[in-house]
């Protein structure tokens, strides 16, 4: 690792608040797994949770939380979980991709390259993928309970608060 993005990772903060919204028509709170273990694995790196909700999967419901989700002051990432794949039904990307100031494409790319490790070609159906909307990092993924342990365990829980730290300029 080179020594700026240790320093980067030094001066990084170290606890982010966050939000969880979870995309679906047929899960609450109560049965939502991955929007759970969300906040287990944010909550353990000892990270705050401003709040969590779930949303069916229509477009401008999504929308209309991400923004009011991006308004929130001093909130530093936005966690969304389900609506990523390719059903008709999956609209997440719709909804949230014209939101966005700027992509983050490599997420999206590493994720799909882990899941490959673990499901093989399947990872092709996922259309997770990042952003950031002001100075909100947006991470939507899917709604597997295995594929969010993926992305929280490999990608998010490390490196959120060094994301963060560039994201703040």
């Amino acid at each position: 690792m080179s020594t700026s993005t240790q320093e980067h990772r030094n001066a990084a903060p170290n606890s982010l608040k966050f939000a969880v919204l979870t995309v679906s028509d047929t899960r609450n709170l109560e049965t939502d797994k991955s929007g759970q273990l969300i906040v287990q694995r944010m909550e353990d790196a000892k990270h705050q949770l401003h709040k969590r909700i779930v949303v069916p999967d229509e477009p401008s419901q999504i929308s209309e939380q991400v923004r009011a989700f991006a308004a929130v002051e001093r909130l530093d990432v936005l966690l969304l979980t389900g609506g990523t794949g390719i059903s008709p039904r999956d609209q997440t990307p719709e909804a949230v991709i014209p939101l966005l100031d700027i992509e983050i494409p490599g997420f999206g790319e590493t994720f799909r390259v882990l899941s490959y490790e673990e499901i093989g070609p399947a990872t092709m159906l996922s259309r997770a993928f990042a952003g950031r909307i002001g100075q909100v990092l947006v991470f939507c993924l899917p709604g597997s309970s295995n594929a969010v342990k993926l992305a929280m365990d490999k990608l998010l829980v490390p490196e959120l608060p060094h994301l963060v730290h560039h994201s703040r300029g």
